[in-house]
């Protein structure tokens, strides 16, 4: 049977390897020019000066003009960030869906479980061997995109816990990809023809990956709050603290600037002369507001959320063992 599964398997799991060797081909080169730029604006330091809670602003506005510098430069690449994301979701587009729907499209299933074979241990073999190779491909891909993104990640304000960063980096890719291929397992078994199964697989992954780094992700920890009244030095945040909602209160805690700050000299006068924050309304006593979480809770939301992803992949594949004890 694990020879069977090889020989069935052995060109997707070819052509596959061959496009990580292409991409590895053009991210290399990119990787390599991004950290000598890092390196040559003397951003390393800056990122152990900004770590410190008592940097001094001369030094923080120093290095947040060397990030934009480096930003600037290599901004583009979030658009290739956007397509990285994909590479999961084409793994259980290629690899889960044909699993189990193309043979019983093709109508090959009835050869395999009369040959003594029954179906727990076809589906078995079949899933463990093809887990264990997207286990493997998905933690090459996730050090890989580690070190490649590493200086973006250290540049921009989110860091790793930004919006789609997060979803390039650390462990979170093998939870991605083994749900993408047992979500694609799964639909297999209920609609049983190639097509359909990749339809489901490609709205389910790309729904669920949705709902949870929207909806959920901001909230696998309670978030903290960072004040400062409007008049004064104005603190200085971690370079990856993720923030999630900002702007201007009231005395009273009522927002009036919605993702805004207001930064006036300690004397109490704006810009004009009037009174600090006279043009928005602000009264005395008002502050501004932040909602973040910490960067330093990078790994512990990367294994909350790996782990939501296998148990939905584990419960997956023993739903589609079940429903193939039911197929004629």
């Amino acid at each position: 049977m694990i020879w069977l599964t090889w020989r069935q398997h052995r060109k997707q799991l070819l052509f596959t390897l061959i496009g990580f060797a292409a991409l590895a081909a053009l991210m290399i080169p990119i990787g390599l020019s991004m950290r000598h730029t890092f390196s040559d604006l003397g951003l390393p330091d800056c990122v152990r000066e900004m770590a410190r809670t008592d940097v001094a602003q001369a030094t923080a506005d120093a290095c947040q003009a060397g990030f934009r510098r480096f930003t600037n430069r290599y901004g583009a690449l979030n658009l290739v960030a956007v397509l990285l994301l994909v590479l999961p979701m084409l793994v259980g587009l290629f690899w889960g869906a044909p699993l189990v729907a193309r043979e019983v499209e093709h109508g090959t299933h009835r050869f395999a479980w009369t040959q003594g074979v029954g179906r727990t241990h076809w589906a078995l073999v079949k899933f463990g061997l093809v887990g264990a190779a997207t286990v493997a491909l998905s933690i090459c891909y996730g050090l890989g995109m580690s070190w490649w993104a590493s200086p973006i990640t250290q540049a921009a304000r989110g860091g790793r816990m930004g919006i789609m960063v997060f979803d390039l980096l650390g462990v979170v890719p093998i939870g991605y990809t083994l749900f993408a291929v047992a979500l694609g397992i799964f639909a297999g078994t209920v609609w049983r023809r190639m097509l359909p199964a990749m339809a489901v697989t490609l709205v389910g992954f790309v729904g669920m990956r949705a709902a949870l780094a929207i909806l959920v992700r901001p909230h696998y920890q309670p978030a903290l709050t960072l004040t400062s009244p409007v008049e004064g030095a104005q603190p200085v945040m971690s370079l990856g603290d993720w923030v999630l909602a900002s702007g201007v209160r009231n005395a009273d805690g009522k927002m009036v600037a919605p993702d805004a700050v207001v930064a006036c000299p300690p004397a109490g006068g704006g810009p004009a002369g009037d009174a600090c924050g006279a043009d928005l309304g602000l009264g005395p006593g008002a502050y501004n507001w932040q909602l973040y979480q910490p960067g330093d809770r990078f790994w512990l939301f990367q294994s909350i959320e790996t782990g939501i992803f296998v148990v939905l992949a584990l419960l997956l594949l023993y739903l589609a063992i079940r429903r193939i004890r039911r197929i004629a």
